[in-house]
């Protein structure tokens, strides 16, 4: 499953429990549901942010990694273009 489809569903779920119409054993059906998606969505941002990273050349000519983040490229924090 992809990210996006992730998301969506795991939206929809909430917008499904915050209306407070399922059953008990809907309620706990849709939270295990939800809770795997969570997860699933963690995993996948994390590995992403683990591939967002800037290679610089460090003085002595080493090659140092180092972690991409707001303001790395000049952009404001939360400004994404």
């Amino acid at each position: 499953m992809k990210f996006e489809e992730a998301l969506s569903r795991l939206e929809k779920i909430v917008a499904e429990m915050e209306e407070g119409d399922l059953s008990l054993d809907q309620a706990l059906k849709k939270y295990e549901e939800g809770i795997k998606l969570m997860r699933l969505c963690t995993k996948v941002l994390e590995e992403a942010k683990k591939k967002i990273e800037i290679v610089a050349g460090g003085s002595a000519g080493e090659v140092e990694l180092k972690p991409f983040g707001p303001g790395e490229a000049g952009e404001k924090p939360g400004e994404l273009f």
